[in-house]
């Protein structure tokens, strides 16, 4: 069951808005798809400064909610949906019930709610997920996409455009190579008339000799010869411009694309898959570049030469002209609402092969795994399933295409019979010459082929404009945390890190980290411990700033992270994660990855520190060892080892380190141990571990669970005081004297 249309919900925002107070204004809104009776119908919930709005679509006073007179908001889950409970003072509360869809939407709502009415800053930001266009209301081929049918044109034609700008005098050159191709499609008919009529079949009283005759078919057939040339060269040209200026303008974009890919958030990448990202810089990409190098300058190509060839039919033989061009507004309306309905298809297919690569390279990128538990024959027969899928959506996209082509050459062959029929008659009364019918007959065809062009070209631009819009959905995004104008500059880094009540959560309204406080002086060795899901990495993803803390401060030598320029701080901070990622190239290359342009001398000395050296040298190619995709082709702890030189040789004065040994053998934990002990002279070390014994030798170990600390002290200090650390001891190790003795 759907709701009402977008158009309704739009109503109900807009006569809240007419009751709004001087100075309130609107903070946040969802839309409940059931009424407070539980019924399918909308239910607009709108907060502003002052009170929260809840307003039903069946009509009825919107209930009004001070912020004052609330005591408690929460979003309780319920069998299938969930309710949003308002409690007042003095009055009943206010219950609004929504479905699963719209859960974790309104769970940010309650929290913005109780941020609000403790007067607290308004941290919360509701991203609805569209499932459905706002403006057709139909369903969208993916969350939060692009509806194919509403995709505007021109609006996009224009910003593909734009890309036009810095290469002025070649635009020129192809407009000047189009008009002199569609010139010289014209004349061919015309001196094809000439020389039935004049040198071939002269009409009485125009009789000539055998020699002028001769003379003529000569001088016309070069004429025909030179215009062919002529029309050969701007083909040339024209075709040399398109190819340059498509695959220019394609590169421009794939190359801003893959910058803005670089420069977002790891919250963008939590929303999106990345083989769909993969799809969108050479799927949309591609589609772009074969619309601007084959749909867009030859349709401009096309327009002229479908003018020109109508204006010389009506000259020839104005009846007859309307003839022929009588069926054109039936093929174009025709083409204009079959392209509509092509848009869709066109959009499943993109979403089917997007979702073929994702899964392909899932599937190929996990083969290890697949192996691991003979899964083969299962994976085989998913992306059976998906190829299945993709042959599909290829069928209804092929033969809907294949409709309108063959709607095409019948339109043609009516043409052509009308032509012959009409034509036939004025030649056999004389008031046409047979030059004049063929040249008619060459100009219908010419007439004819633009349209069929056109149909070609709709294919294009649908699957261009839509990847386009595609594209340019990621270039809008926002940068991820930008640091304020007057940022400032981290040269000199003592080490100094502190956390001040820091809350956050991937999802606001659900905080992975409350209230965190902590003080690390400049060299400390830091202990993190805790159950999974903790909170131990989200701490270190917030002091790399890969986030922003919802409530809170994260200062570095006293400045709050946010003030300081991105890159400076992150220069400043190493990071060895506990699945290292190696790119495909050589040993030497990886670890210089930390720090290009490092000299060799600089990479050996990194790779000494992080105990890397020695297996290194007996690899047969030394340094220059190939390690394969993701470092396939080496062990988990010397990947481990090389991912720590890495982050040795960028010299960071806060290094951390996620569960650096948690996946390695005991030799190479024992030496991943023994590098992290020689850094821990000079840099302040965070250092998350599972295996808790391997924290013996921090300065202090920080104990959290449920997203707070509930403990902090040396390893002997915490196993004394008998308390959370502890606990977790008990439950790794069975008991606290075997971890002693060990």
């Amino acid at each position: 069951m759907t709701g009402p249309p977008a158009e309704s919900v739009m109503d109900m925002r807009q006569e809240l808005g007419r009751q709004f107070r001087l100075d309130e204004k609107e903070l946040l809104c969802v839309t409940s798809d059931l009424s407070l009776t539980g019924a399918f119908a909308k239910t607009a919930v709108v907060v502003t400064n002052e009170r929260v709005l809840i307003a039903p679509s069946e009509g009825g006073s919107a209930i009004d909610i001070p912020l004052g007179d609330i005591s408690s908001v929460t979003a309780a889950p319920l069998v299938g949906g969930g309710c949003l409970e308002i409690a007042r003072q003095g009055a009943a509360p206010v219950r609004a019930p929504y479905s699963n869809s719209l859960a974790f939407q309104f769970a940010k709502l309650a929290s913005g709610i109780e941020q609000l009415r403790h007067g607290e800053p308004l941290t919360v930001r509701i991203e609805i997920e569209r499932s459905c266009c706002e403006k057709c209301g139909r369903l969208l081929p993916e969350k939060n996409g692009v509806c194919p049918r509403c995709v505007r044109r021109w609006v996009t034609f224009l910003r593909i455009s734009r890309y036009l700008r810095p290469y002025t005098s070649r635009v020129l050159l192809l407009i000047g190579a189009s008009l002199v191709m569609s010139s010289s499609s014209l004349l061919p008919p015309i001196v094809t008339q000439w020389i039935v009529d004049r040198a071939l079949l002269p009409e009485a009283g125009q009789s000539a000799s055998l020699d002028v005759r001769a003379s003529l078919l000569a001088l016309y057939v070069g004429l025909l010869v030179v215009i062919r040339l002529i029309a050969w060269s701007a083909e040339w040209a024209h075709g040399a411009t398109v190819a340059w200026l498509g695959s220019r303008i394609t590169a421009d974009i794939r190359s801003q694309l893959y910058r803005q890919l670089e420069m977002l958030s790891l919250r963008f990448y939590d929303k999106h898959e990345v083989g769909s990202l993969v799809a969108r810089v050479s799927n949309d990409s591609g589609a772009l570049q074969d619309f601007l190098i084959r749909g867009l300058p030859y349709s401009v190509v096309n327009v002229c030469t479908f003018i020109g060839i109508f204006i010389v039919m009506f000259l020839l033989n104005w009846r007859l002209a309307l003839c022929v061009a009588l069926p054109v507004p039936v093929v174009a309306i025709w083409g204009f609402v079959f392209w509509r309905r092509m848009s869709e298809l066109f959009y499943q297919w993109w979403q089917a092969g997007a979702e073929f690569s994702a899964k392909l390279g899932e599937s190929l990128w996990g083969i290890r795994v697949v192996k691991a538990f003979r899964l083969e024959e299962y994976e085989i027969g998913r992306f059976e399933k998906q190829n299945e899928g993709l042959f599909g959506a290829n069928v209804r996209t092929g033969r809907r295409r294949a409709l309108l082509l063959a709607a095409m050459v019948l339109v043609t062959t009516f043409g052509v019979v009308t032509l012959w029929l009409l034509s036939g008659v004025e030649v056999i009364r004389g008031r046409m010459t047979p030059g004049a019918l063929l040249a008619f007959y060459s100009y219908l065809l010419l007439f004819y082929g633009p349209l069929q062009w056109f149909g070609q070209v709709s294919n294009w631009m649908t699957q261009a404009f839509t990847g386009a819009q595609r594209i340019f959905q990621i270039l809008d995004e926002e940068w991820e945390a930008r640091e304020p104008s007057g940022a400032r500059r981290l040269v000199h880094v003592q080490g100094h890190v502190a956390f001040r009540e820091v809350t956050f959560g991937y999802d606001s309204a659900k905080p992975v980290l409350r209230g965190i406080e902590l003080d690390v002086a400049p060299g400390e060795f830091i202990g993190i411990v805790g159950p999974s899901g903790a909170g131990k990495t989200t701490m270190m993803n917030l002091l790399c700033r890969f986030y922003d803390a919802d409530q809170g401060v994260i200062e570095v030598d006293g400045i709050d992270i946010r003030q300081i320029r991105l890159e400076d701080l992150r220069v400043k901070i190493g990071v060895v994660l506990q699945e290292p990622f190696l790119f495909s190239g050589t040993v030497a290359e990886n670890i210089s990855y930390g720090k290009p342009g490092a000299s060799l001398r600089d990479v050996i000395a990194a790779a000494r520190i992080a105990n890397a050296h020695e297996f290194i040298v007996n690899m047969p190619e030394g340094y220059d060892t190939r390690v394969g995709e993701r470092g396939g082709r080496l062990s988990g702890g010397e990947k481990q080892r090389i991912a720590l030189a890495r982050a040795i040789l960028a010299d960071p004065r806060v290094l951390i380190l996620d569960e650096a040994t948690s996946s390695v053998d005991p030799i190479s934990e024992g030496l991943i141990q023994e590098a992290i002990e020689r850094l821990a002279v000079e840099r302040t070390i965070f250092a998350i571990a599972h295996r808790l014994s391997t924290l013996r030798n921090a300065d202090r170990l920080v104990v959290i669970e449920e997203g707070r600390i509930v403990e902090q002290g040396t390893f002997a200090e915490l196993l004394e005081r008998e308390g959370a650390f502890h606990r977790l001891i008990q439950l790794q190790y069975g008991s606290v004297e075997s971890v002693i003795g060990a």
